[in-house]
């Protein structure tokens, strides 16, 4: 039986967008860089969901969460 272990990440663009701009949305070639990152450590996207996270009252931030698996060694 193979045994897995499980990784959950929050990925969100930084503060600075947020604050000048209103709200701030995920770059896809750095969030592509992220998961080909975790994908070069052995880790498989389960699944993922986006998410528009409230900061500081009045701006919005974009942000994805991942589960992710491995086999454990």
């Amino acid at each position: 039986m193979t045994k897995y272990k499980y990784k959950v990440a929050i990925y969100r663009e930084g503060m600075l967008g947020s604050l000048f701009l209103g709200s701030s949305k995920v770059d896809p070639i750095k969030f592509t860089e992220f998961l080909n990152k975790n994908g070069e450590d052995g880790w498989e996207v389960i699944t993922m969901e986006r998410e528009i996270r409230r900061m500081l009252l009045f701006f919005n931030r974009e942000a994805f969460l991942v589960v992710m698996k491995k086999e454990k060694s």
